[in-house]
């Protein structure tokens, strides 16, 4: 029986929440395919702060790179909003994407059968969507040399030659498992950093003659998103545009709650969390989705476990509880309304079947 070692960092608001039920559910996939996962946790964000006056401890890292991956519930929150940037949760993020050398983030937006009354956009928009968004995590505006004087405040947009290359390889690799069609989003009519990165892109696209490649302004790809999403297959951006436009998406397939996340790099571990934040104006209520979450557990399957008969088994049975209940960010009147842990509870039984 093979033998893998989970990271568990639950993180502050609804983390705890959504992690404990992404837990019921790894167990029982684990028991059906025959595998099994030891599981050990972590502070990182607020609870980290709290305890050690640190958003990413050392000892939390440590064990992390020892892992085969990481589940994150969420952190943040109004609590830690005085901190300097360098202390408050957000950091920790930074922090451990760097440290475990995580620069692709693969966010997938998916409208599931029956769900497209859930999304803000006309049905016939949005059925079927099913794309991927490719976020380069470890450059870019986020990482740029940054500071403040008494009347003016700057961030740096910074890219090498490099690390547009790694994050097009993992996107044109992405496309050739889908629909082989790549959109390589920038804003290269106003951005230095722009041009480099569609003139790299276009460079490793030799390398891939079986995707088709398209450019598009990050403007414009903001509205094509909510005119017309199905007609993208792979969106491949820098940083801070990924998390711009991956927001956007989450919202077209109906809740921010629904989506997860895959953060991996060259070493092997992967990151898996949901998109969504730490939510604590709902945190203790049991009302938090944590589909977004136990989806990432899927990913985590695939993408850092190699097993990719168990990441199918948690995606049928998130497809099948969602078409009778749903919590109460999706819930409509054709359908029953639950908790939070009565969602986990009802995937977690899915699978067994």
């Amino acid at each position: 029986m093979k033998i893998y070692k989970i990271a568990i960092i639950k993180g502050d608001g609804i983390g705890p929440e959504i992690i404990e039920q992404s837990e019921l559910v790894l167990k029982n996939v684990s028991q059906k395919h025959s595998f099994e996962l030891l599981f050990d946790y972590a502070p990182m964000g607020g609870e980290a702060i709290d305890l050690y006056g640190v958003p990413l401890p050392d000892d939390t890292l440590t064990l992390c790179k020892h892992s085969d991956a990481v589940l994150l519930g969420a952190v943040g929150g109004s609590k830690w909003d005085s901190l300097s940037g360098n202390l408050r949760p957000e950091a920790g993020l930074l922090g451990i994407r760097k440290g475990l050398e995580l620069y692709s983030n693969l966010r997938p937006a998916t409208v599931f059968e029956g769900m497209e009354e859930a999304s803000p956009l006309k049905n016939e928009i949005v059925k079927g969507l099913d794309l991927l968004i490719v976020r380069e995590l470890t450059g870019g505006i986020y990482f740029g040399k940054s500071g403040q004087t008494d009347d003016c405040a700057y961030d740096t947009e910074c890219y090498s030659i490099s690390e547009i290359e790694r994050i097009a390889h993992s996107a044109f690799q992405s496309a050739q498992n889908r629909r082989k069609k790549l959109c390589s989003v920038d804003k290269s009519n106003v951005l230095e950093s722009s041009r480099l990165w569609r003139r790299v892109v276009c460079s490793v696209s030799s390398d891939y003659p079986d995707v088709e490649l398209s450019h598009m302004y990050v403007d414009n790809c903001a509205m094509q998103l909510v005119r017309n999403p199905s007609q993208f297959d792979v969106i491949v951006t820098n940083n801070m545009f990924g998390d711009i436009l991956s927001d956007e998406a989450s919202q077209i397939s109906g809740s921010i709650g629904l989506l997860p996340s895959a953060s991996l790099g060259s070493k092997g571990i992967g990151l898996y969390e949901p998109i969504h934040g730490s939510a604590p104006d709902i945190a203790g209520l049991n009302i938090a989705n944590p589909v977004g979450a136990i989806l990432s557990c899927a990913m985590m399957c695939r993408y850092s476990l190699n097993q990719a008969d168990a990441a199918d088994d948690i995606e049928r049975s998130v497809k099948k509880v969602l078409k009778t209940h749903r919590t109460p960010d999706i819930h409509t009147k054709n359908t029953i309304k639950i908790s939070c842990t009565e969602m986990g509870k009802l995937i977690a039984e899915k699978i067994k079947f």
